[in-house]
């Protein structure tokens, strides 16, 4: 038989015959009684192990100061004598808190664990009040039954990929998913019901992300179609050639670089500001409170972000195509072509076709910097810097998901010859 005896940082350990550790253990628990009278904060841990069966004495506290020391000494034992049968005599427990229900519950998990053979009777907890009891039994077995992590210094390389790559799908692309699939859910019903939609709060975003958004985007066109005219005006210089530099600046924007130019600063205003607004929301508990009401957050305020970009973006960039065509008109004028002789170069060089599929580039880009904005925004996690994080994968997200996707576009238009 095996007797321990823990009491503050006193560990005793002695074998000894079964009717003198019956006795010593009638004193150290007298004792301990007495010792729980004048330190109620203090916990008395005793154990027992006898024919497979080990019984743990709880005397005093068990809260979140007491229980690391009880759950080290349960543990050891456990590992150490690996019982058949455990067993809890909380009779003298004064108080216990969440952190003891959690050890108790631990205790009743690991002597029912999967590997072992069911038994209903391997745990037993004696002596509990009925409130405790009743506490206990509201966390089930399955609840703690979550597979354990264990830090390994050499790694399978296949069940390391297996891994990442089941929480890569469990955590992102599920719950990409599961957005898309509301998001198009509220669309249809907004396009049924079109009473649905919050058609203020729409206008209200419209402005911020079209309107406000004109001046930088004004100045940013013209000021790249300036550049690039001059930039490609001295190589053309040498073969006489200038003129051509309207066919390459019209080209350029109306194809390219107007909408690509036009979604990577919305990225960073628009996107980054969906993410802080809903952000903070998330934070401040706004988005559980609309839930409790009733109110999807999805069709209260990410499809008015979304409709308003993606109206928006298009405009924008039909203000940065013709800010752009202005800035190398600048360029032709300084070298002493008239603007008709640019006006007419540029109606040969591009056509209907080419503002076509930029407009439609241009859509897409704005869905995806609104709908990843919002996203970010929506799984905000908690902390001081939660709000920054989410602006930032924002921006990073929305950056590279715009060009991956202006790829796609570049091999489809191939295909299709356009």
């Amino acid at each position: 038989m095996i007797f321990f005896k823990r009491r503050g940082d006193c560990i005793l350990e002695t074998h000894q015959s079964q009717h003198t550790a019956r006795s010593n253990h009638e004193a150290l628990r007298r004792h301990s009684e007495a010792r729980s009278r004048h330190s109620a904060a203090e916990l008395t841990f005793e154990s027992e192990h006898i024919d497979g069966t080990l019984t743990i004495r709880l005397l005093g506290q068990l809260n979140v100061r007491s229980v690391g020391l009880a759950w080290r000494q349960t543990d050891r034992l456990l590992r150490r004598l690996k019982p058949d049968r455990l067993r809890v005599d909380a009779g003298r427990l004064l108080y216990c808190d969440g952190a003891g229900v959690g050890y108790l519950a631990e205790c009743r998990r690991r002597m029912q664990a999967p590997e072992q053979a069911p038994d209903e009777q391997r745990f037993e907890l004696v002596g509990a009040s009925h409130d405790l009891t009743s506490l206990i039994e509201l966390y089930g077995a399955p609840e703690f039954s979550r597979l354990e992590k264990h830090e390994v210094l050499f790694s399978n390389l296949p069940d390391s990929i297996g891994r990442a790559a089941w929480e890569l799908f469990e955590e992102k692309f599920r719950e990409r998913m599961i957005f898309l699939g509301e998001f198009f859910y509220h669309s249809l019903r907004a396009l049924a019901q079109p009473h649905l939609l919050r058609w203020g709060e729409t206008l209200q975003v419209a402005e911020k992300v079209g309107v406000n958004a004109l001046p930088i985007i004004v100045l940013i066109g013209f000021l790249l179609g300036l550049i690039m005219a001059f930039q490609s005006a001295i190589p053309m210089r040498i073969y006489g050639a200038e003129i051509f530099v309207a066919n390459l600046v019209a080209l350029s924007l109306l194809r390219e670089l107007g909408p690509l130019i036009t979604a990577v600063i919305l990225a960073g205003r628009t996107g980054s500001s969906f993410a802080a607004e809903l952000g903070t929301m998330k934070i401040n508990e706004e988005l559980d409170a609309l839930t409790t009401m009733g109110l999807e957050p999805m069709r209260f305020l990410v499809l008015p972000r979304i409709i308003a970009a993606v109206a928006m973006v298009p405009l924008l960039t039909v203000f940065f195509n013709i800010s752009g065509l202005i800035g190398g008109l600048t360029v032709l004028k300084s070298f002493g072509y008239p603007t008709i002789v640019y006006y007419n170069q540029v109606l040969s060089a591009v056509n209907i076709t080419d503002m076509i599929s930029g407009l439609i580039k241009s859509t897409v880009f704005g869905a995806l910097v609104a709908g990843i904005g919002c996203y970010m925004g929506l799984h905000t996690k908690s902390g001081a810097g939660a709000v920054g994080a989410s602006t930032t994968r924002a921006v990073v997200s929305g950056i590279i998901a715009i060009a991956v996707v202006d790829g796609i576009f570049a091999v489809i238009f191939y295909l299709l010859d356009i």
